[in-house]
């Protein structure tokens, strides 16, 4: 009787394939164990900066998983986990200056928000009077950043449209490179350089217009990059068969181009518009402050936000402080508006997949 031998394989169980792994609750619970001994070295060393107890406390988490990774799943699993709670650090580390921002700016600013100071001026009111408003410098906002993006945006989207699809050599050389020059220019400078020509050489009065240009030049290079960046991601398929079909180039960018790139281009104008609307060294300069109601921005001074808040936290009294808070927070509300309006214009106008 003939007999066969045959060899089973051994349960995987019992080979090295398989290792121990940390449960999946175990990153929360280290972050609440992280939280509270640095809350508790706090408090034992008297450390009054709360931000010194949350830089603790971070660091105590990533050594924690850490050292608990490499204890059950071994060195290799320990430095993805190693790497994986450095970049959550990271993250926490960038947002918490963001919301501590907004809640400080809401808690400062919130008592003053009424209907009052958001329909009223300055005009005639004492650092130490509770009344007065912001109107003036609203409207004076709106209408500066308003002009200076009817400036910049057409010129900054012409300008990338030339550097992606028309511009060939020296030319196209050398408009990246002073448009990477203004990138960098400060707000300062922009705003000497239209006091200078705007107002000295020309003889031109102090209007929000003047402030206008100088924003434009401030928010130029944002919408240029930005735009040019939208465009080079558009794939080349797209131009293409459009010229196939025999499209001039020209509707092909009109009509093909730009529509693809259209919400890529509105985020960065809403970029640029965020950069200019906080800038108060050019307002300072060419608009020159206005505590009454100016709805020209072409005669005479205005005011604007950044403005007002400057001015009424300079005052130092505690009326006047607490109006500066609230301009603050009614610059950080008007901007993040103006963002929403922008997505909702690019998400209607952006071409829709075919069903």
């Amino acid at each position: 009787m003939s007999t066969s031998l045959t060899q089973r394989p051994a349960p995987l169980g019992n080979t090295k394939l398989t290792q121990r792994r940390l449960p999946g609750w175990t990153p929360a619970a280290a972050a609440v164990v992280a939280i509270a001994l640095g809350s508790g070295i706090g408090l034992a060393f008297d450390i009054s900066s709360r931000l010194q107890w949350g830089l603790m406390a971070v660091i105590i988490f990533v050594a924690g998983m850490y050292a608990l990774s490499a204890g059950v799943e071994g060195r290799r699993q320990a430095k993805d986990r190693l790497a994986t709670s450095l970049v959550w650090a990271a993250f926490i580390l960038a947002v918490l200056p963001l919301f501590g921002l907004i809640w400080f700016t809401v808690a400062k600013g919130i008592g003053v928000i009424n209907a009052n100071f958001l329909t009223h001026s300055m005009n005639g009111v004492l650092a130490t009077d509770t009344n007065g408003g912001l109107y003036h410098a609203l409207i004076g906002s709106l209408e500066q950043v308003g002009l200076a993006t009817a400036f910049a945006a057409p010129v900054g989207i012409l300008t990338a449209v030339y550097l992606v699809e028309y511009g060939r050599g020296r030319l196209r050389s050398a408009v990246t490179f002073f448009v990477d020059v203004m990138t960098g220019v400060p707000s300062i400078v922009a705003g000497l350089f239209v006091l200078s020509l705007w107002i000295m050489i020309l003889n031109m009065p102090f209007t929000g217009f003047a402030g206008a240009i100088a924003l434009a030049i401030l928010m130029l290079p944002t919408v240029v990059r930005s735009t040019e960046e939208m465009l080079k991601l558009v794939p080349n398929e797209l131009r293409e068969a459009s010229l196939a079909l025999g499209v001039p180039k020209w509707l092909t960018v009109i009509r093909i181009v730009l529509p693809t790139a259209l919400g890529g281009i509105v985020t960065g104008v809403m970029l640029a518009i965020a950069r200019v609307a906080g800038e108060t060294a050019p307002v300072l300069l060419l608009v020159f402050g206005f505590d009454g109601i100016n709805a020209n921005p072409f005669s005479g001074a205005q005011s604007n936000l950044p403005l007002y808040v400057y001015q009424q936290y300079s005052l130092g009294t505690d009326a006047s402080q607490a109006r500066a808070w609230g301009g603050a927070l009614v610059l950080i509300v008007v901007v993040m508006l103006l963002n929403l309006v922008a997505r909702g214009i690019a998400r209607w106008k952006a071409p829709k997949a075919a069903r």
